[in-house]
């Protein structure tokens, strides 16, 4: 079996324990586990800033990435880059940057991949030029939703994969309530059907994790009950949708999704109060911890949305957020405000609360591990 073949059939649960990684439900024989876990570093060698660095995601200014994120990375306290339009100037532009990237990690003390991310969704939500074409609206009011979302899947995957990225931040998964809505207004939805947005959902994300890439599944719950004034970037948002309707429609295609074994799921900052009354979904171990995985079984590594959204300002800056979410139980945070000391502070913030024990260290340990193993399933 080749290398690529044996990172595509990873695709499945991870089970990890605080003391060791013990990787299962990945379709791989007990020689190929042992391999994988080896792979995982000895964590009791790094920093804590290493250690909460491979947790968080960096983004920076225009096309250049600076000297200080590529000294954060080959110091081995970043786990990742997310790529914005202002980013990319062409597909050999961003290959060039890709690579550069990949150099400063040859030097870390972490040697699994860097998680190299953008949001090509298709339609008018994408970052490299190229597919996919079609939004998630056309895709499902086509005349074979199940095959146009499987090949907008490829189209992704292949577009990102020749620009050595390894990370999709989609699909959509939101079932849209009102024509024009939230997610309906920038065709960011699949369907008004549950049932149809879980069948796109599932075919697109195979399609892109058949080549290696890394799909993501969001908003988790759901926010397809938003309104076109209700944009978490912007402010706080209260989705009052009971929770029969919530479990009946909203979570319906990531059950699908998680079948199909998605490696992530993304959490919406919309507050939910059926689940939790006080806090928005990726800050709320009833839904992380509770809704997602327990619930619905979800085994893969879970990813904030943006953290310097304003949905979320109350709580505290993008670093304060940072560790709320870690102990909610996000494994990845996503520090998208094109500003390297954002990615920076979350870093030293994680790190303060894992040295101080305001985050459990056990728990923090699981999650790096579960973050290592699809990392190096990428490689």
């Amino acid at each position: 079996m080749s290398n690529r073949e044996t990172a595509i059939t990873r695709r499945g649960a991870l089970k990890l324990g605080a003391g060791a990684a013990v990787i299962g439900g990945l379709g791989l024989t007990g020689t190929a586990q042992a391999a994988r876990a080896a792979q995982v570093p000895n964590l009791s060698k790094l920093t804590p800033a290493q250690q909460a660095g491979q947790r968080v995601i960096f983004s920076y200014p225009g096309p250049t990435p600076p000297a200080s994120l590529l000294d954060a990375i080959s110091a081995g306290e970043a786990g990742g880059v997310i790529f914005f339009g202002e980013n990319i100037t062409s597909l050999s532009q961003i290959a060039g940057v890709v690579a550069q990237l990949k150099e400063a990690n040859d030097a870390s003390p972490v040697s699994s991949p860097l998680l190299l991310m953008t949001d090509q969704e298709g339609g008018i939500v994408h970052r490299l030029p190229g597919q996919p074409t079609m939004s998630e609206r056309q895709i499902g009011e086509s005349p074979n939703p199940g095959a146009a979302a499987s090949a907008a899947g490829t189209g992704a995957g292949q577009n990102l994969a020749g620009v050595g990225m390894n990370t999709n931040l989609a699909p959509v998964l939101d079932v849209y309530r009102v024509p024009g809505n939230f997610d309906d207004e920038f065709g960011r939805s699949y369907s008004e059907d549950p049932n149809i947005c879980a069948e796109c959902g599932a075919a697109m994300l195979t399609a892109q994790q058949a080549l290696n890439i890394a799909a993501t599944a969001k908003h988790f719950p759901g926010l397809g009950a938003a309104t076109v004034a209700q944009n978490t970037d912007l402010g706080p948002v209260t989705l009052d949708v009971p929770l029969a309707d919530l479990r009946g429609i909203d979570e319906l295609p990531f059950g699908a999704a998680i079948a199909a074994g998605v490696d992530m799921v993304m959490t919406s900052w919309a507050t939910y109060p059926a689940l939790d009354p006080d806090l928005p979904s990726g800050l709320s171990p009833e839904i992380v911890g509770g809704e997602l995985r327990q619930r619905l079984k979800f085994r893969g590594v879970t990813i904030t949305d943006a953290l310097e959204a304003g949905a979320i300002a109350s709580f505290g800056s993008p670093a304060q957020c940072s560790v709320l979410a870690a102990r909610a139980g996000m494994d990845v945070l996503l520090c998208s405000a094109r500003d390297v000391s954002e990615g920076q502070d979350s870093v030293a913030a994680l790190a303060g609360a894992l040295e101080g024990h305001d985050l459990d260290p056990g728990e923090f340990n699981i999650a790096l591990r579960r973050v290592l193993a699809l990392r190096d399933s990428l490689a």
